[in-house]
């Protein structure tokens, strides 16, 4: 009974440490963050944030300590947070790796790279005991990527409600495009980026096409396919 009281307090010493308070405290804003983005199916998701936000807390504890035991006054000064600063730097290149370029020159995966890089930052709050204000860059990322594009969704601008949708529309030679491109503008859509490229048989009419959020790609493939002298549409949603 002794040695097991004595092993149980040692259990609750380790665990009140506040450095080892710190890295719980990491972990578990990692596993928020990291939570979010797998939900997503992004490609940096729970363990990545974790151990990411981890990572950054175990080094900026070190970072302060080792200032403290090392240091000496006007022979060998050190700066608390200089291997804090460093996290930064690092975390550029894994942001840099989840950013992707798509095959439509789309580009994705900036939110989650930058959600990466506030993970160092929270990490680095908690490892130097901001601990309030870590909790609140919590609650303000998750309202910035959960709560807020809902709002926007149902009372924004409505060009903050809108997706953009590629089509490669092809159309017989007979058919005079600006008569297309004005049939596709009567369904309230805008268009952009338009090219045409002459082929042998046909045009191949690529452009951008904006409408609102709550219009199924699909609905636009079908009108688009309806249009007299469209032979063939590809359609392919952007946002």
């Amino acid at each position: 009974m002794l040695l097991f009281n004595s092993f149980f307090m040692v259990i609750v010493e380790f665990f009140y440490d506040e450095n080892i308070l710190k890295l719980a405290i990491a972990a578990i804003i990692g596993i928020i963050i990291g939570l979010e983005r797998s939900l997503k199916h992004k490609p940096a998701g729970l363990k990545t944030a974790m151990i990411l936000t981890v990572g950054s807390c175990l080094l900026t504890i070190v970072s302060i300590y080792s200032a403290e035991l090392y240091s000496e006054a006007y022979t060998k000064p050190m700066d608390p947070l200089r291997l804090a600063a460093q996290v930064i730097s690092g975390i550029g290149f894994i942001g840099g790796g989840v950013i992707l370029v798509r095959k439509n020159d789309v580009i994705s995966g900036i939110t989650t790279a930058v959600m990466l890089w506030v993970c160092g930052a929270i990490g680095i709050a908690v490892g130097a005991g901001f601990y309030k204000e870590s909790i609140i860059t919590l609650i303000l990322l998750i309202l910035a990527v959960q709560i807020l594009p809902f709002i926007i969704g149902k009372v924004g601008p409505k060009g903050l409600r809108e997706k953009e949708i590629k089509v490669r529309a092809y159309i017989r030679k007979d058919i005079q495009l600006t008569d297309i491109i004005k049939q596709i503008k009567a369904f309230d859509y805008k268009i952009s980026s338009v090219k045409v490229k002459e082929e042998t048989t046909q045009y191949l009419l690529t452009f951008i096409v904006m409408t609102h959020k709550k219009v199924y790609t699909t609905d636009v493939f079908y009108q688009l396919k309806s249009l007299d002298g469209i032979e063939k549409v590809e359609v392919e949603n952007l946002s």
